[in-house]
């Protein structure tokens, strides 16, 4: 998939319902008769409240606003939820998907958010909200917000007997990861509603008018989002009320300085044309008066833009999860695998912290994590349906070749960087040589 050819797709020009108006392939295309047609997607999953046959997991759907059609998916995790006495952080997920496609409903944000609540052992609200060009930016928003309101009032029976509204977390992943910041700022602004324990975004979906150093085109043409495509997206998702150097995308520091939320994480993929925008808001909530108490930078070496979402077994995904886990449970984080314990004795600590012989704690700049390698098994076909878009077209025809190697075990190592007084922990999640370690499913 080279960034020129995925300016417009190899189908043909017209069809049925009429010219192209806008052509966004693979992700989205709407015709001058009105008709919109979604490429990225993946199908309907129904929800299940028997835990036991949905991998201990029940979930259950509920309309949050009549008037908009705004819902949720919620998960909770039996294991949690038969914890005695302990009540559980709540995490409002946002799925991703460009503002204009994906659902909360959909195989694959259903199986991240099963997941994100097994392994958190958190009570999980995924949020189904309005997408454009039918409704254009600000009803994204607005409708997250109504979510969070919703969950705060804690009207629904799980959140009423399960759910520590202390410890209330906003996360989404691309276009998802945008929106629950914004909501993270107008909690900020309401300063009535609930305090937000933490921000997660996994990949933002920041931008500018001005190019960062990640926005360029790449030498070998491969990204899972050109540049030019994403100058074209926020354009068409606000109905054409708004440009590349939109506040929305491209927040100014003085709006980061003012949310109130305790942490933060975000995290970024090598490859991601977006991942300067990630690195440059955590940057900009390191240096900025603000009143959290740290920020989490997590970068997955070798990887691309949702890779996570494609390729779950894969090592990276695995150590990206792992890492949004320890930052919702930190009071009690979840042990690490067996295999790294050698390493993590040798280091006297971990979770980015250390400590002098006066018993006073510092926060490290770097936390690095060698992890295997593993070959890209899209066990979804849903990664694939993105980067192979052109069809029957040969893979040298300048998309993107997954290779399929052979397996071998390597071994986790750890190392942590050296210190400084800021309260930035920065993450890397490298892919190692060639080769893999058995990993078990990821759900």
């Amino acid at each position: 998939m080279s960034a020129t050819a995925i300016v417009s797709s190899p189908a043909k020009e017209k069809d049925a319902t009429g010219d192209i108006a806008v052509d966004l392939y693979p992700f989205i295309r709407e015709y001058k008769g009105g008709h919109v047609e979604r490429f990225l997607r993946s199908p309907f999953v129904p929800a299940s409240e028997d835990a036991a046959g949905n991998r201990g997991v029940a979930t259950k759907d509920v309309v949050i606003d009549k008037s908009t059609g705004v819902s949720a998916r919620l998960f909770l995790a039996s294991r949690a939820a038969a914890a005695a006495g302990e009540r559980l952080p709540v995490i409002v997920y946002i799925h991703g998907g460009s503002f204009c496609t994906e659902s909360a409903f959909c195989r694959t944000y259903n199986n991240y958010a099963k997941s994100l609540a097994a392994r958190t052992g958190a009570l999980v609200v995924s949020v189904e909200y309005r997408l454009a060009p039918e409704h254009p930016i600000p009803a994204a928003y607005d409708d997250a917000w109504a979510a969070l309101q919703w969950v705060a009032s804690l009207s629904d029976p799980w959140l009423a007997d399960y759910a520590d509204p202390e410890r209330t977390f906003l996360a989404g992943d691309s276009a998802g990861g945008n929106i629950a910041y914004h909501t993270a700022v107008r909690t900020s602004r309401d300063g009535c509603l609930m305090d937000i324990e933490g921000l997660v975004m996994v990949h933002p979906y920041f931008w500018g008018s001005e190019r960062l150093a990640s926005e360029t085109v790449r030498e070998d043409g491969v990204a899972m989002f050109p540049p030019d495509l994403v100058d074209r997206l926020w354009p068409f998702v606000t109905a054409g009320h708004a440009g590349n150097d939109d506040p929305r995308i491209n927040p100014p520091a003085e709006e980061v300085a003012s949310l109130t939320c305790r942490r933060m994480l975000v995290a970024v993929a090598e490859k991601d044309s977006m991942r300067d925008r990630g690195r440059q808001l955590a940057a900009h909530m390191r240096d900025c008066a603000w009143s959290g108490d740290d920020v989490t930078l997590v970068e997955s070496e070798g990887e691309d833009h949702g890779f996570h979402l494609y390729n779950p077994l894969r090592a990276t995904s695995k150590k990206l999860m792992e890492s949004i886990v320890q930052f919702v449970n930190q009071r009690s984080a979840l042990p690490l695998p067996a295999a790294m314990l050698p390493e993590l004795h040798e280091l006297h600590g971990y979770g980015g912290k250390k400590t002098s012989e006066e018993g006073e704690t510092d926060d490290c700049d770097q936390l690095t994590l060698s992890v295997p390698a593993r070959p890209y098994i899209d066990i979804f076909g849903y990664g694939m349906a993105m980067k192979n878009w052109s069809g029957r077209k040969s893979m040298a025809s300048g998309c993107l070749q997954i290779g399929l190697g052979k397996t071998s075990n390597t071994r986790y190592g750890l190392s942590l960087g050296g210190v400084r007084p800021n309260k930035t922990n920065r993450l890397s999640l490298p892919a190692a040589a060639p080769g893999s370690s058995v990993i078990k499913n990821f759900f």
